[in-house]
């Protein structure tokens, strides 16, 4: 456990002073462990596809440490995702865009018109999601679904279907009018509740 936590703290750390690299971090907001996720309620089959996965034997203590030492925030009824995009929203309206960072690897952050650092290894590189760029990521999420997820409502389209059909969306209006044609096409007469219920298992959550 000794070793875990030191790990952590260690790359905690390398993330914040390659941020520092260029710019100023007055403060930093941990998020971790969110129970009661409501996606799960709406959806029995929403990350269902993780339930035969093992976690790793540490995960529960690591989660209760990290909680306590820094001090983390933690949401009842979202998901940890919907906690970031609600603070980043908070702190954005106050500070200006460019004056926040969102710390992750997670993908779906791509759709807010947000600062982020993915601090995989791999990558290690900041994005300045626009807004345009943001309303695009969302819908073509819409279309192409989230395996991690197991959220795919449209089966067999992917991302050079997405491009065709918003070649010349630009409001959200246009997205949506788009995205439900898709829909339509698939579902029918249950169109209007198989979109409702991808647009909310996918769509960060923002109090």
């Amino acid at each position: 456990m000794e070793e875990a936590i030191g790990k952590f703290d260690q790359v905690f750390m390398s993330i914040i002073n390659r941020i520092e690299e260029d710019y100023e971090v007055e403060k930093v907001i941990t998020f971790n462990n969110s129970r009661g996720n409501f996606r799960k309620i709406i959806d029995p089959s929403y990350k269902a596809n993780r339930k035969r996965q093992e976690h790793p034997k540490l995960l529960r203590e690591m989660h209760e440490h990290i909680a306590e030492i820094y001090s983390t925030k933690q949401g009842r009824g979202v998901e940890t995702d919907d906690m970031v995009a609600t603070y980043w929203k908070a702190l954005t309206d106050e500070l200006g865009q460019n004056n926040v960072i969102i710390v992750s690897i997670d993908k779906d952050y791509k759709q807010l018109p947000a600062l982020i650092y993915n601090y995989h290894y791999k990558h290690q590189c900041f994005y300045n999601i626009s807004y345009d760029e943001a309303l695009y990521n969302f819908y073509e999420q819409m279309v192409v679904g989230d395996q991690t997820d197991n959220v795919n409502f449209c089966k067999g389209y992917g991302k050079k279907y997405a491009a065709a059909i918003f070649r010349d969306c630009k409001t959200p209006y246009q997205f949506t009018k788009q995205t439900f044609k898709l829909f339509k096409a698939i579902y029918k007469s249950k169109a209007r509740e198989k979109y409702i219920l991808c647009y909310n298992l996918l769509k960060l959550r923002i109090k």
